[in-house]
């Protein structure tokens, strides 16, 4: 009797840890399929360290083929073009086509560049979202160090992950001053969020305050509540919205080297199809990350729809980070092991956070539990031993990439890296 075949679509964190802890819980009772878009997984927090040269992007990539092979797992970098739902099958970009009994999606997102006129890659705005990218601004970083610019730092309407501007502009801010250029570099960070340190979270912890001294140190100005109507060649043009969203005043900001993060939507292979996506193409999920609609499709990631954690003057989404990526992984894990014997799922993710943005000579730790207030722990601090957590970060979860580890992560992070003993991640 032929056992059944599990697709996992997309090859980032979500989905590589899912292909991993599936074949270790179901061992052998499944065929597990990894669909990527690529043959390499990049490590995506290291991408600012790329921009401004202190890491190199093979040193944070892992070739998929031989690792999945080695532990059992079928993998194809053709990626998907559609889903196709009602006939349980994947449209690949090689033309070929996938069936399957069950399907977890982890795409991550579609980065909409396309949005605001003049912004993105092809635009006159760099990008640290893809490690491809993040090597492009380093070589437009270099150009700035050797002709001193005015910078500007942040997210559009509709971004739903912050952390990494903030830390981009912290990281720069320390480089330049390594390197005898920050005196003629003015800085201005650009965000949609109401107040600096919302993070998409309402805040964690006192993250306003830590973040909002950390940027007057460094001499970083700001525009919260911040539109960006578009993007010409040297010139941001920026739209401050008050409480009701309406524009208070314009703001037309110079630059010679400017990143923001893009709003994100679902990938092109899941968007428009009913009862699967909604408007914006994320996955709807229930409380067991399983699509209603169909019901042997779960997602998990950055790829599910979530609503925002209040009202906002502009649209500020939810981020959905690694310590919410990991549980969702196991829940799903667990749900389909249930399935599997016959039982209906009954795991759920915890949704926890657990988040260390690097500034480069030090950093801010916020720890949230849950993620969406409110909350039974909301903890936030600060200090130099956040840079050298976030070193050994790196070097533990790429070394549990190329050894196909399963064993959750984040929670081990809690408590032997940060320290925070009285935590418990249930």
């Amino acid at each position: 009797m032929a056992v059944p075949k599990i697709v996992v679509l997309g090859a980032g964190l979500g989905g590589t840890i899912a292909a991993y802890e599936l074949r270790a819980k179901l061992k052998g009772r499944a065929e597990i399929v990894l669909v990527g878009n690529s043959e390499d997984y990049w490590f995506v927090p290291s991408n600012p360290w790329v921009a401004v040269g202190w890491r190199e992007p093979e040193a944070i990539r892992v070739h998929l083929p031989p690792v999945m092979e080695r532990h059992g797992i079928a993998f194809t970098a053709a990626g998907a073009t559609r889903l196709v739902p009602g006939e349980n099958r994947l449209e690949l970009g090689d033309g070929s086509t996938i069936a399957y009994d069950y399907l977890v999606i982890a795409t991550g997102p579609d980065l909409a560049f396309d949005e605001i006129p003049g912004f993105g890659p092809q635009g006159h705005t760099l990008s640290i979202c893809q490690t491809h990218h993040a090597a492009e601004t380093h070589r437009r970083f270099e150009e700035l160090c050797a002709d001193p610019r005015p910078i500007v730092v942040g997210a559009a309407q509709g971004a739903s992950c912050y952390g990494p501007a903030y830390e981009f502009a912290m990281i720069l801010d320390t480089e330049l001053k390594r390197r005898g250029v920050r005196d003629r570099v003015p800085m201005t960070f650009v965000t949609p969020e109401p107040y600096i340190g919302h993070l998409g979270l309402d805040g964690v912890g006192d993250t306003k305050g830590l973040l909002e001294s950390e940027m007057r140190d460094r001499h970083i100005k700001w525009i919260t509540n911040a539109k960006v109507t578009g993007v010409d060649a040297e010139v941001m043009h920026v739209e401050e919205v008050d409480e009701d969203g309406k524009t208070k005043r314009t703001h037309d900001v110079p630059f010679g080297f400017a990143m923001l993060l893009p709003a994100f939507r679902g990938v092109e292979a899941v968007r428009g199809i009913e009862g699967l996506s909604n408007p914006r193409g994320f996955i709807l999920v229930d409380k067991h990350q399983r699509n209603q609609a169909f019901q042997n499709i779960f997602a998990l990631g950055v790829c599910i729809a979530i609503p925002p954690v209040g009202p906002t003057p502009l649209p500020v989404g939810v981020p959905k980070t690694g310590f919410m990526i990991e549980s969702m992984v196991t829940a799903i894990v667990e749900n389909l092991g249930e399935i599997l014997d016959g039982k209906e799922p009954t795991h759920e993710a915890s949704w926890n956070a657990i988040c260390l943005a690097d500034f480069g000579d030090g950093g801010v730790a916020f720890i949230a539990k849950p993620q969406i207030p409110p909350r039974n722990t909301n903890w936030a601090a600060e200090g130099k031993w956040v840079h050298l957590a976030k070193v050994g970060f790196e070097k533990y979860f790429l070394r549990k990439i190329r050894k196909g580890e399963s064993e959750p992560f984040y929670e081990k992070l809690a408590l032997h890296v940060l320290g925070v003993k009285k935590l418990r991640f249930d």
